[in-house]
């Protein structure tokens, strides 16, 4: 997943540089309107963290530029601004969603996933991984076209590991994905391994052609064998 940061701020922009290379996200970092629109016309990106004042221009520019070439990143505004009419214009036109400074990179890092997550299944309500595949309307499970019984936690940890499948997901990244703001590190990492366990066990008896990879000191990813 690929993280585009557009924050004028030198510390705050050097404190979520640190935290994506920390939780395993590729970026691109730049601190002007100008940059940010280069980038944006070059490249495409999972998701945009946006200021919507830059030194040289508006971030509700970006945006239009960003519908003008019917772009389909996720953008969550980072802003000191917490007025409503700020935020219902940002929504208005397009903005995913609207984070107020200060903000903590846990709270940050959740509504990245969620931002990411919808855009990635937006367009389609089953998808497909070796011989899984997942039906998000229903929230079902199915390999090689008999439905797996699993719990919703061990169906969110499967559906998050296969959007994520060429990547390492961090275990921070799917505890948060899993308990949100809920998260209790002393109780929910136990949690995690039996889910994982548990999940593991089911698609072997189902005979599903992946494996799920314990990455030692980084977390988790979902390989086809």
């Amino acid at each position: 997943m690929k993280v585009l940061i557009v924050e004028d701020e030198a510390d705050l922009q050097s404190i979520l540089i640190d935290f994506l290379a920390r939780e395993k996200y590729s970026y691109d970092a730049v601190r002007t309107y100008a940059d940010a629109s280069e980038k944006i016309a070059l490249y495409d990106y999972d998701c945009i963290l946006l200021d919507i004042t830059l030194p040289d221009g508006s971030g509700f520019k970006l945006l239009d530029e960003l519908n003008e070439v019917n772009k389909t990143e996720g953008v969550i505004i980072i802003s000191a601004r917490n007025s409503i009419d700020d935020k219902i214009k940002g929504l208005n036109l397009g903005a995913d969603d609207y984070l107020t400074k200060p903000f903590h990179l846990s709270e940050l890092n959740a509504r990245i996933q969620a931002v990411i997550r919808r855009k990635k299944f937006d367009m389609s309500r089953k998808i497909t991984f070796a011989n899984i595949e997942i039906d998000l309307s229903q929230l079902l499970a199915k390999v090689n076209g008999y439905q797996v019984s699993l719990t919703k936690k061990e169906f969110d940890i499967l559906q998050h590991l296969i959007a994520n499948k060429n990547i390492v997901v961090s275990k921070n990244s799917l505890l948060e994905y899993i308990w949100g703001d809920y998260v209790d590190n002393s109780l929910s990492v136990d949690l995690l391994s039996t889910h994982l366990k548990n999940l593991k066990r089911k698609l072997k008896q189902a005979d599903a052609t992946v494996e799920i990879r314990n990455v030692y000191g980084v977390g988790y990813q979902i390989a086809e064998l």
